[in-house]
């Protein structure tokens, strides 16, 4: 496995949201690190595909690995940051999933064992039910479904733990609150 696809040693606690695009996960990482007074590790994927789009290049099966090691490289470096709590925008397995659906037989044995091995308290796996809103990424908006039912079965095929947030944002905030201060005090 690839070295700069593990975790660094850590005793934080990290959270991950994960789900389709458009399911308001960085608005949620956003007001998580707020609320609990730590930082979040935004999603590389998008700087990167945007950085892609500056020159109207498209996002190939070439670019999961250099993405997957950027996204690694953000969560070592914040996780020094961070206070006792590491909010995750995205993480390899969500990495892992789009590889697999955008790039049909995909595989990469690193990004594989390092997504499975890789480890998170808890997923917070976000429902399609917030309308999906286009930006110079987003590009499914028809198939909310089907990614959701990918992430849905990585979660369940690995035996991630997971909480499903559904509702309004305020509504998907204290779910996430209520499930983080319950680790919290597990591990304190």
């Amino acid at each position: 496995m690839e070295e700069d696809l593990r975790q660094s040693p850590s005793n934080n606690l990290k959270i991950v949201l994960f789900g389709p695009e458009s399911t308001g996960k960085t608005v949620l990482a956003k007001q998580l690190a707020e609320h609990y007074n730590t930082i979040y590790v935004p999603e590389f994927s998008r700087t990167y595909a945007l950085e892609k789009n500056k020159t109207n290049d498209v996002l190939t099966e070439d670019d999961v690995i250099p993405i997957a090691k950027g996204q690694m490289f953000l969560e070592n470096e914040l996780t020094k940051a961070a206070k006792n709590l590491l909010i995750c925008d995205t993480n390899l397995l969500e990495t892992k999933v789009y590889a697999e659906v955008y790039y049909k037989g995909f595989y990469n044995e690193s990004l594989t064992a390092s997504a499975i091995e890789n480890h998170y308290n808890l997923y917070f796996l976000t429902y399609i039910d917030i309308p999906w809103e286009a930006d110079e990424v987003r590009d499914k908006p028809n198939e909310r479904e089907t990614m959701f039912n990918a992430f849905k079965k990585a979660l369940n095929d690995y035996n991630k733990p997971y909480v499903l947030l559904k509702g309004t944002f305020k509504e998907r905030f204290d779910l996430a609150v209520k499930h983080i201060d319950k680790l919290i005090l597990e591990h304190a």
